[in-house]
């Protein structure tokens, strides 16, 4: 489909699920009282208020409206009800917190939760018709000729066919040497011919995955194919040189080719998520800190005599060592320094395995973040020792390193932390981790955060 009119649909999709969940509520408002409440209406009011923020919250973290999610149906109906499910809970967390101040009928919350589900399964039947609709409408049809049969022609044809919707595949046109039975579209033969091809089929657009440097009729070709109104691109495989995604920017007319994107590289991002960090770490400081260190710092020492706080060298942004801090939560050891903590580590006290098993032993670092050392959200920052190892044990361990370490991460909030026992450990964790750096937004920032603290409440395997 046409990225323009997927991002047209992005705000009426949204207002749309706002009308049904608005409706819903004057429904259930309208049919269902309870006369035991003496001030119901400005409660539902309240009640409102909470459901359409935690839905603006829910989708804005999921982005479900976002192009990647309307783009195919199965991504979009995957999206809605992974925040539909979020949205249930903080909806149900939030009136439970707020019972004192805000009774409500209990028929009349479930009854808005359930019916919303029901409502989100028409949008998104509404959505499959606009889907289907675009696909069979002729007048929206982009018809394509691939030039060239080989892995990236392959690979383009089933990207063209599942992200666009207004795209028809007419086949490909190659010189085989030998007839193959197994493309999934036609091809033609003759390379020479394809303007000739492509007028019979009625093409709007020839993709060429034959470079003009490999085939010098390709040049001709393009020049012809304006003259008979037809679009023609080139699709560089990149693939001889660098067996990956790359990514490719522009500095004015010059393309440069880098093999991962970075949204940090950038002045306004980079300003953003230092905002953002400032901000939240100085409102834990001021409103958790200020209270839990000298609450934690009296039963820690009396556990076990020694510092509150455990402060450690570890590997930093470009590889530089700062000190993270850490709430103390094993007796002093000479250990500490080269040994990871185990499962029933002997040196871990009984408030330090409840540190350790809720994070709270983390909350320190909210310094380091305001230092500027750590952000909230990144790769966890390891011992300078086994960030020596670690390195050795896998290539693209140090490529983390570009960014600033984090209280969380990605790779966390996937089930990746703790202890590292063998290789896949360190490998799935560098792998979270360079995603982050190619797709890092503040929506995914807000999203680990989120993931952060239902793990908490949900209970951590690899929290010890």
């Amino acid at each position: 489909m046409d990225r323009n009119f997927i991002r047209s649909l992005q705000l009426p999709f949204l207002l749309l699920d706002l009308l049904l969940l608005n409706t819903i509520f004057l429904f259930t408002k309208h049919y269902i009282t309870d006369s035991s409440q003496d001030d119901v209406f400005s409660n539902r009011i309240f009640y409102w208020l909470i459901i359409n923020t935690t839905w603006l919250a829910a989708s804005w973290i999921g982005q479900i409206y976002s192009y990647e999610r309307l783009g195919t149906f199965h991504r979009y109906f995957k999206g809605t009800y992974r925040a539909y499910f979020a949205w249930t809970f903080l909806t149900l967390v939030g009136t439970f917190l707020l019972r004192e101040i805000l009774p409500l009928s209990r028929v009349f919350a479930y009854s808005t939760i359930i019916i919303f589900a029901g409502a989100l399964l028409v949008a998104r039947l509404f959505y499959l018709a606009i889907h289907t609709w675009v696909r069979a409408k002729g007048g929206l049809r982009r018809r394509v000729l691939i030039l060239g049969y080989n892995k990236v022609a392959e690979k383009l044809a089933t990207y063209l066919e599942s992200e666009e919707l207004s795209v028809r595949i007419e086949g490909f046109v190659d010189d085989l040497r030998k007839p193959t039975n197994h493309a999934k579209y036609k091809i033609f033969p003759g390379i020479k011919d394809t303007l000739e091809i492509a007028r019979q089929q009625g093409v709007t657009e020839i993709y060429s995955t034959i470079m003009p440097e490999n085939n010098s009729a390709v040049y001709g070709m393009m020049q012809q194919a304006d003259k008979d109104l037809i679009r023609f691109r080139i699709v560089p495989d990149f693939s001889y040189f660098i067996n990956r995604p790359v990514h490719v920017d522009y500095l004015f007319e010059l393309p440069i080719l880098s093999v991962r994107k970075e949204p940090l590289q950038e002045v306004l991002n980079r300003l953003n998520k230092r905002a953002f960090d400032v901000v939240v770490s100085l409102g834990v400081t001021i409103l958790i800190l200020s209270w839990l260190v000298p609450l934690l710092g009296i039963i820690i020492y009396l556990q076990s005599p020694g510092p509150v706080f455990f402060v450690q060298k570890r590997s930093g942004l470009d590889n530089q060592p700062f000190n993270c801090f850490k709430f103390r939560s094993m007796t002093v050891n000479k250990e500490s320094d080269s040994k990871q903590a185990t499962k029933n580590d002997a040196r871990v006290t009984r408030i330090g395995r409840f540190m350790r098993k809720t994070s709270l032993d983390e909350f320190p670092q909210f310094l380091n973040v305001l230092f500027g050392q750590m952000s909230i959200v990144g790769p966890r920052p390891h011992m300078l020792k086994h960030t020596i190892e670690y390195a050795s044990m896998e290539d693209q361990y140090m490529i983390r390193q570009f960014l600033k370490p984090g209280i969380t991460g990605w790779a966390q909030v996937n089930g990746y932390r703790g202890e590292i026992t063998e290789l896949r450990h360190i490998q799935k964790r560098v792998e979270y981790d360079l995603w982050y750096l190619e797709n890092w937004s503040l929506s995914l920032d807000l999203k680990i955060m989120f993931l952060t603290v239902y793990n908490v409440f949900k209970g951590e395997e690899n929290a010890y």
